[in-house]
């Protein structure tokens, strides 16, 4: 994920335990709102999270502000990235904890082989059967339960920008569709397959792709994952892929967005850690579009998109960029 540049999808961060973690044509919607309930739909809010080990810091140095700006992150939920190693126990730990609050968890399946093009979060399942059989014992531990996936951030734009070689782009169209299929069977989950953002590709150029990675057996797709497209523009974006699949719905990540893309730097280094971002919408399922199913926080707000702009590797939390995060989102606020 950390490999796209430019406009393309920013680096994303991995669950802890795995790696440690153009212009848009007006803003969004509205400013974030205010802090308020922990959550406004289904989605759960893990406790654990670093946000909330920031905060618990934070409370015990007696740096009260510091500790209130970063709990602006840290009651809002936040997907879980799931790891390599024993995705079984991290799933299944989530969905028990989510569905006694009554919640359900958001997870980011991104394990797939030839993961990132060989760049900042390069890794992924070793082979096709091992991620296989990664993505069953993932639907195993979430079993009967609540969930909503994300499916593979970037595993089908970098086919379509050609950075994955093409000599694996059938493989990974074969797995896209296997894990859909897998994933829903289990009757509690939604999948969202991953489509890119706003300044990355044309709409008419994810038709055929999306079509191949199994997108008609998916609930929808994602778009703005990681990246700081507005909540305007990447709807426009998703309503316009939507339109050449089928008419499926989509959620949208606002985790950065709330002051669109970066363009005063390197192009190339746009994506990575850019300053002067902001929160963007809290999650909730009040879209006020019934295409748009969420706004959710995809990225974690405040782990690094690598190692750029000051920042620790790819998925570690980093503090002051967190902080800014909140406070040029509390600057936007009337």
């Amino acid at each position: 994920m950390n490999g796209t540049r430019g406009a393309r999808t920013g680096a994303l961060a991995l669950a802890a335990l795995l790696l440690a973690g153009c212009a848009a044509d007006g803003g969004a919607p509205g400013a974030p709102a205010a802090p308020g309930p922990v959550a406004d739909g289904p989605f759960w809010v893990n406790p654990e999270g670093s946000a909330a080990r920031q905060v618990a810091e934070y409370t015990r140095q007696g740096r009260t502000a510091e500790a209130a700006l970063i709990r602006e992150i840290a009651d809002r939920p936040v997907a879980e990235w799931v790891g390599s190693q024993d995705p079984g126990e991290q799933v299944r730990d989530s969905v028990e904890a989510a569905a006694a609050a009554g919640r359900q968890p958001v997870f980011v399946l991104y394990d797939i082989p030839h993961r990132d093009c060989g760049q900042h979060s390069a890794g992924g399942a070793e082979d096709a059967d091992a991620y296989r059989e990664w993505v069953d014992e993932v639907a195993g531990a979430v079993g009967e339960r609540s969930a909503t996936v994300v499916l593979e951030p970037d595993a089908v734009m970098h086919m379509v920008d050609r950075c994955t070689d093409a000599a694996y782009h059938e493989e990974r169209y074969a797995l896209l569709r296997g894990a859909v299929e897998r994933l829903k069977r289990q009757p509690g989950t939604t999948v969202y397959l991953d489509a890119g953002n706003a300044g990355w590709a044309r709409p008419e150029e994810l038709r055929e792709p999306l079509r191949r990675a199994g997108v008609a057996a998916a609930d929808g797709f994602a778009v703005n994952v990681s990246n700081f497209q507005t909540t305007r523009a990447s709807t426009e974006y998703g309503r316009k892929v939507s339109a050449l699949v089928g008419g499926k719905p989509f959620v949208v990540d606002t985790s950065r967005n709330g002051n669109g893309p970066y363009t005063g730097g390197d192009p190339a280094e746009n994506w990575c850690n850019p300053p002067g971002r902001a929160l963007g919408e809290p999650p909730t399922t009040a879209t006020g579009d019934p295409l748009v199913k969420a706004y959710l926080w995809i990225k974690r707000p405040g782990e690094s998109d690598g190692p750029c702009k000051g920042g620790p590797p790819a998925g570690a939390w980093f503090e002051e960029y967190a902080l800014d995060l909140v406070r040029n989102a509390r600057a936007r606020r009337p």
